[in-house]
């Protein structure tokens, strides 16, 4: 039972993670109809962030602090000079969004050396609930994860601004046609995305260390998650991650439970039965779990 709370809690943690990451990506496929191949690489931006302002000799939470507006700022410089370009042609932008990726994954790489550097968190130690210990810093990834994704809900239901962008996902032509200036709500969610990842970045590089494929982890997982959810919702690709988020770390935990099925199901396997998984979901209900409407 204590390990299976322990894993629960890890799940809980990873799935945050994915929630952020997966958040960003989500609103701007609905919103521009583009997948961006370069949102792992925000997530290695903002990881990368921390590690500068460390090196620096500055304290680690200030470079978590600096990342998401840093990585914000990156995107946004990259979707108007760049990304606005290919907004008519699909492929076109998955293509360029692909190669941004490779130009910044390949210039961290030679930046860092290509080694693994590991980033301690700004808050240590473990809390123990009964005969149970848990990460502090998981449980303030959780705690932060739920504040900003409220925040974010709020925003999208609440405010005007969040109304032009629900409009613009529903319908981009009858939001020009209201007098909406799509190109700025285009540039916004595109930044507001990357810090979106920039954040997840940060927030995790504390508990898989800094190196180069970091952000490849959480793309494809994310990619998953989005088209689990279903996009053009906000609750969709926040289930999306949850599902994601629970399979692999519920496989380590099944294999330490019942040991004769670590033969049966290897680290290997977990990964592709997520991929079946993702498969079988999306054939039966190629809409996502939750169906488009307003958010």
């Amino acid at each position: 039972m204590d390990e299976f709370i322990k894993v629960t809690f890890d799940i809980l943690s990873f799935s945050c993670i994915m929630v952020l990451v997966v958040s960003g990506l989500a609103i701007i496929a609905s919103l521009m109809g583009i997948f961006n191949f370069a949102h792992g690489e925000f997530v290695l931006l903002g990881a990368y962030t921390v590690f500068v302002f460390r090196e620096t000799g500055l304290p680690v939470w200030s470079g978590m602090l600096a990342a998401p507006f840093l990585v914000g700022a990156f995107g946004l410089l990259l979707e108007v000079t760049i990304i606005k370009r290919f907004y008519k042609a699909a492929i076109a932008a998955m293509l360029a969004t692909y190669a941004i990726g490779l130009i910044i994954r390949e210039t961290v790489r030679g930046l860092i050396g290509g080694k693994f550097w590991a980033i301690e968190a700004p808050i240590e130690g473990v809390f123990e609930i009964g005969e149970s210990s848990f990460s502090i810093w998981r449980g303030i990834i959780i705690i932060l994860t739920i504040i900003i994704m409220s925040g974010c809900y709020l925003f999208l239901t609440k405010t005007n601004y969040g109304l032009k962008i629900r409009g613009a996902m529903e319908n981009p032509s009858l939001a020009r046609a209201c007098g909406i200036s799509t190109n700025k709500l285009y540039a916004f969610t595109f930044a507001f995305g990357a810090a979106l990842a920039g954040l997840a970045g940060a927030l995790v590089v504390p508990l898989y260390s800094l190196f180069a494929e970091l952000g490849l982890r959480f793309l494809v997982q994310g990619f998953l998650a989005v088209m689990l959810g279903g996009a053009g919702t906000f609750e969709g690709p926040v289930l999306g991650s949850a599902v994601i988020g629970a399979m692999v770390p519920g496989f380590q935990w099944l294999r330490v439970e019942i040991p004769f099925i670590s033969y049966l199901l290897s680290p290997v396997f977990a990964e592709v039965f997520v991929f079946l998984t993702a498969i079988i979901i999306v054939k039966f209900r190629p809409q996502g779990l939750i169906k488009k409407g307003r958010i």
